[in-house]
């Protein structure tokens, strides 16, 4: 029974504990700093970098220089105190880097859960479908990228859009997301993860020109309107201080 628990207590401290650790997105061909506070470190002290607990890819040795292991050589740069950055990370490079104090005892000070991701995709958006009258306009889309794609419906009544269904796709990977939404007067499929993204719009009007049309017309009208009520209203003015100018005169003439 003793010898099954010190099993199980070195098998616990092979594990990362993810909870503990801070997660990091990094661009695939990035680099990433990976800080190191520490406090007080006595001489006869080492301190390591690890790298999901089973490989010491820096170690800073007492009295010696820093050594980089193999796996890592020309892709690490020292910083202050023992912080440092690591160069073009790939895939593989995906895990948890720890930084452990090594004395009488191993002290972890702090950790980062780093995710290599690739930039996303290009994406597309096409408009497969429209159908019209002269106040209102259905259009249909579809928004692809490489591994998954959305469908659509965006209906326009008199300049008030909406959409029905089709946000988000439910063929990308977790960590991926495509959405098409409605923007001022504009469609937008955006595809992207934590470490880039792209999209692709379209404009409404470009398709529903019946709406487009309409709306400078009722802008028009009501500023003829406008025009026409502010002449009829000086025209008023106009008449009535000549009538009362008339009647002036009139008086006057009267007296005399």
């Amino acid at each position: 029974l003793a010898k099954s628990s010190i099993l199980r207590q070195a098998e616990s401290r092979d594990i990362p504990d993810t909870s503990a650790v801070t997660p990091v997105f990094v661009q695939k061909g990035e680099d990433v700093v990976l800080n190191a506070t520490i406090a007080d470190v006595r001489e006869e002290d080492s301190v390591i970098w690890k790298f999901n607990e089973t490989l010491n890819f820096v170690r800073f040795l007492p009295g010696k220089e820093p050594k980089v292991s193999d796996d890592y050589s020309g892709r690490v740069e020292f910083l202050e105190k023992y912080s440092v950055k690591l160069k073009n990370l790939q895939e593989a490079d995906s895990g948890v880097y720890t930084v452990v104090v090594s004395g009488d005892t191993d002290k972890q000070i702090t950790g980062y859960k780093i995710t290599v991701q690739d930039p996303v995709s290009p994406v597309k958006l096409s408009v497969d479908s429209v159908s019209s009258s002269s106040d209102w306009c259905n259009l249909t889309v579809s928004c692809r990228a490489q591994d998954s794609h959305i469908n659509s419906t965006f209906r326009c009544l008199n300049h008030t859009c909406s959409q029905e269904g089709g946000e988000r796709s439910q063929g990308t990977p977790s960590a991926v997301d495509l959405h098409v939404y409605l923007s001022t007067g504009s469609i937008i499929c955006n595809h992207s993860n934590q470490v880039s993204w792209t999209k692709d719009i379209k404009i409404i009007k470009h398709f529903c020109p019946r709406l487009a049309e309409s709306e400078p017309t009722i802008i028009v009208t009501a500023l003829v309107l406008g025009v026409i009520g502010i002449v009829f209203i000086c025209i008023l003015i106009v008449a009535a201080v000549r009538y009362f100018r008339k009647r002036e005169k009139s008086k006057y003439k009267c007296a005399f």
